[in-house]
């Protein structure tokens, strides 16, 4: 995997030190513009989001929108991770103190979709035994109808199309209840609690808790 990062240190592990166990070099760029253009040779973006949040945002937006950036893991301080929207194009974000286990498993669920995860069709979307219709409103395990009440659907629906990226209770709470709701956090709590229960023992860890930043879904094998 060639891995490149945009920040103004001389080397990655100035900014994430589990970057010096990673079987691949990491190659820092200066983000300015002249560096864009050799993103496009890269499997995987790290993108130094420590510092100004609102320049590493519209940064953010422009790499994974108008350049189409390769995929981008932003790399931030402990409590960056509550600013994080999913409106700046980031595929995940990873805290500069991650361990070296959690650095590489986040670069690998940056890899393009697989077979086992793709939608189908605009109304259609799989992960693993999950299936999705969007039109129809139906969630199916293993060919099985989950019953769902609405907001339920529409929360597993928002998690299956982002697989494998950590979602904040914010973005989950501004996404899937709109950002007019005035309730708090623990309504995604309750919710994604009420979708375990329903996936059952044998799917439920497929929804995966980020302690003291959000959720994420990960298809078997993905663990």
């Amino acid at each position: 995997m060639r891995i490149m990062m945009l920040t103004h240190a001389d080397d990655a592990a100035d900014v994430l030190p589990s970057a010096s166990f990673l079987d691949s070099h990491v190659e820092c760029l200066a983000p300015v513009p002249s560096s864009y253009g050799a993103l496009a040779a890269a499997d995987a973006v790290l993108l130094d989001a420590r510092g100004d949040l609102r320049r590493a945002r519209a940064l953010c937006q422009l790499l994974s929108g108008p350049m189409d950036c390769p995929p981008i893991l932003l790399v931030l301080e402990e409590g960056g991770a509550a600013v994080v929207q999913s409106d700046w194009g980031a595929s995940d974000f990873v805290l500069a103190g991650a361990a070296p286990a959690e650095l590489s498993a986040r670069l690998r669920l940056l890899r393009p979709r697989s077979v086992e995860e793709r939608v189908v069709d605009e109304d259609r979307i799989e992960v693993g035994d999950l299936v999705i219709d969007t039109t129809a409103y139906t969630a199916r395990l293993r060919g099985a109808i989950l019953d769902l009440t609405y907001k339920e659907f529409e929360l597993l629906k928002y998690l299956a199309a982002n697989r494998g990226r950590v979602l904040t209770r914010e973005t989950l709470l501004h996404e899937v209840w709109g950002e007019d709701y005035i309730g708090g956090s623990r309504t995604v709590d309750v919710h994604i609690r009420r979708l375990r229960a329903k996936l059952g023992t044998e799917h439920d860890h497929i929804i995966g808790t980020v302690r003291n930043v959000g959720y994420r879904l990960d298809a078997p094998g993905d663990e």
